[in-house]
């Protein structure tokens, strides 16, 4: 059974959180802040880690940091689920090392994708972990920069329209720039192009 970790200091939205993954036979652990989730995690080893951002004690940011200087918590998926929506938060995010960025009030089949894919990727990347911080190695591929940003958000497992949300612009336009880079590394679709991406990126530390 997978255990996940859910760091957020909101009483009623942890409980909420501990029923959906129980539902769903996943082993919730609990922490009340920042400090307690840092601590529950090197601890407990959990398979993923879901955290608010905003916190007592210390934030979704710096408990993300701590966990990722740390070798031992450092290649734990991290999906942060916070209030916060704006473009900055979800790059200040990622620019950490989140894995994903799930903004509240999250659908429950949302949620659920999200951890799905998350602890695939993990299970198909064994001990390499890639370093979506930045799409500039992906532009080595002869992709524009745009185009490298999209792909590192499809590499991700994000949707048309969810990287188009992240990127201010239409799922049209997405699936567009998809079929440029397509011909452009000479593949057939979205996994063949995420292979390559996963390829191209550096791992992470």
């Amino acid at each position: 059974m997978k255990r996940i970790l859910i760091i957020e200091d909101e009483p009623t939205m942890r409980a909420n959180l501990r029923d959906i993954l129980e539902l769903e036979h996943f082993s919730p652990l609990l922490a009340a802040n920042g400090r307690e989730g840092i601590a529950a995690a090197k601890r407990e080893l959990p398979d993923l880690i879901l955290c608010d951002v905003l916190m007592p004690e210390q934030d979704g940011y710096e408990v993300l940091e701590a966990l990722r200087a740390d070798a031992v918590t450092a290649r734990i998926p991290f999906v942060f689920l916070t209030a916060k929506g704006e473009r900055n938060d979800l790059r200040a995010g990622m620019n950490l090392g989140a894995d994903d960025y799930l903004v509240k009030p999250v659908r429950v089949d949302d949620l659920l994708h999200a951890i799905a894919a998350r602890l695939e990727r993990a299970q198909q990347q064994g001990g390499f972990q890639a370093d979506f911080r930045s799409a500039v190695p992906l532009e080595r591929l002869g992709l524009s920069p745009r185009e490298a940003e999209i792909l590192l958000w499809i590499a991700q497992g994000k949707t048309n329209c969810e990287a188009g949300t992240i990127l201010h612009i239409s799922a049209a336009t997405v699936k567009k720039h998809l079929e440029h880079i397509y011909e452009k590394l000479g593949v057939g679709g979205r996994n063949a192009a995420t292979l390559r991406a996963l390829e191209a990126l550096p791992g992470r530390r």
